[in-house]
């Protein structure tokens, strides 16, 4: 398809707000350059002249309305990786990753990439039936007439719908955007805000002995990690030992703490007395009881704030926008964490605007993913430039890398290119 046919898939009001990319990339082809739009100039110029937190969507919700997403093909295959070693939290123990990928084909010839990621007990999918919903989304989707992209991606929530289906929607959710932003010729970063290109995040130690705790945090230390996240929950006695031994060897360091749901409230409670008594002080409390023990949550909460200075954060307790205003209106906790495999991108999205205007501070995470959905995220966090905690450490868990291109990893920092779309991909042909 030529580039001017393909420029007629796009509104007038796409055109104006893209139109320095489209003179930009007709010049390179030696064609003449798109008319700019009357409007173009006034509306690029109020976008920039807007606060940032106006600015960061501007042009996503925009290609929502205006873009016309026509698939030619879209397809699913299993994504198996291996650990470099097993991944033990409180709730589950992972010795393999098996995910989805999802590989979505635009009628221009463009491609998008997404990635379902599985995580047992967490999850709500296993992956026969994240295969099986991604497969019945794949052929909807090809057999959809053209559409707006919002329009598509409201028939993807119909057949994948709320927490039960959330990774699945999510994979495919990464990889409609994917495609569009490749048609587009812009990076997701730029696309979501362009605040940032590049991001820093912490690295997990999972459940594992002292020893082994503190060889993993030496090692992170010297490839440059300064904030270590540490799964605990499962022995009370234990978890105790492996941050004094954690302590001794990256002094420095700043550290979360994941219970994963794994305390009760009276054992969270404690961990924070005795972590005082030690002199240490984490920078953050992540899911310290059950998902469904709001009075527990609140109550660490409140103690965590008032006694020890320490911000709480829900993660399995925060899987839905309900959820979201239940700890705003209650008080339950001070960060949520935002993963889009417990949300999907667009409720993500809703989420996070949510939150923001609500005053929580925001940590972005993700399940045990390789750099096609990490890297979404990583793309999303450093559009948006509003995530104070970053956990999108995975994929440097697996000793495998099957995702060609993408962001570039220096020790703890992602950079992100100006390579359009997600900018990584899979050789189709190898995987499962």
């Amino acid at each position: 398809m030529s580039f001017a046919g393909f420029s007629m898939q796009l509104k007038s009001y796409t055109a104006s707000i893209y139109c320095p990319l489209f003179n930009a990339r007709s010049q390179r082809k030696g064609k003449p350059s798109i008319p700019i739009f009357p409007q173009c100039v006034k509306q690029m110029a109020a976008a920039a002249a807007a606060p940032v937190e106006a600015r960061t969507s501007f042009g996503f919700n925009n290609l929502m309305e205006t873009f016309t997403v026509n698939v030619q093909r879209a397809e699913n295959r299993p994504l198996n990786v291996p650990l470099v070693a097993p991944f033990t939290i409180a709730s589950s123990r992972l010795e393999m990753v098996e995910n989805v990928a999802i590989r979505i084909e635009l009628s221009n010839g463009c491609v998008g990439w997404g990635e379902a990621p599985i995580l047992p007990f967490v999850t709500a999918e296993d992956q026969p039936t994240a295969m099986a919903k991604a497969k019945e989304a794949c052929e909807l989707l090809q057999q959809r007439p053209p559409t707006t992209l919002r329009s598509a991606m409201m028939q993807i929530s119909e057949v994948l719908p709320g927490h039960e289906f959330a990774s699945v929607r999510a994979g495919v959710e990464m990889a409609l955007i994917d495609a569009v932003a490749n048609s587009i010729n812009i990076p997701l970063w730029r696309l979501f805000g362009g605040v940032s290109d590049s991001i820093t995040t912490d690295i997990t130690i999972p459940i594992t002995s002292a020893s082994n705790a503190a060889k993993l945090a030496s090692k992170y230390r010297e490839q440059g990690f300064k904030t270590l996240k540490l799964k605990v929950g499962k022995d009370l006695k234990a978890d105790i030992e492996v941050l004094q031994c954690i302590r001794m060897v990256h002094p420095e360091c700043e550290f979360i703490l994941d219970a994963n749901e794994g305390y009760g409230t009276e054992e969270a409670i404690q961990v924070l007395a005795k972590l005082y008594e030690l002199g240490v002080t984490p920078t953050l409390f992540e899911q310290p009881v059950h998902r469904d023990n709001w009075e527990g949550l609140g109550q660490v909460s409140r103690i965590a704030r008032d006694k020890f200075g320490i911000s709480v954060a829900a993660d399995e307790s925060c899987r839905s926008l309900t959820d979201v205003k239940r700890i705003v209106e209650e008080d339950l906790a001070d960060v949520i964490n935002i993963k889009l495999a417990k949300v999907g991108v667009l409720g993500a999205i809703e989420i996070i605007e949510v939150a923001r205007a609500s005053g929580l501070t925001l940590m972005i995470g993700g399940m045990v993913e390789t750099r096609l959905a990490m890297g979404f995220s990583g793309h999303l966090a450093a559009g948006l430039g509003c995530f104070k905690y970053i956990d999108l450490d995975t994929p440097l868990l697996l000793s495998e890398d099957p995702v060609h291109g993408g962001y570039e990893v220096s020790g703890a920092v992602y950079k992100f290119t100006n390579a359009r779309g997600h900018g990584g991909f899979l050789h189709w042909d190898n995987i499962a």
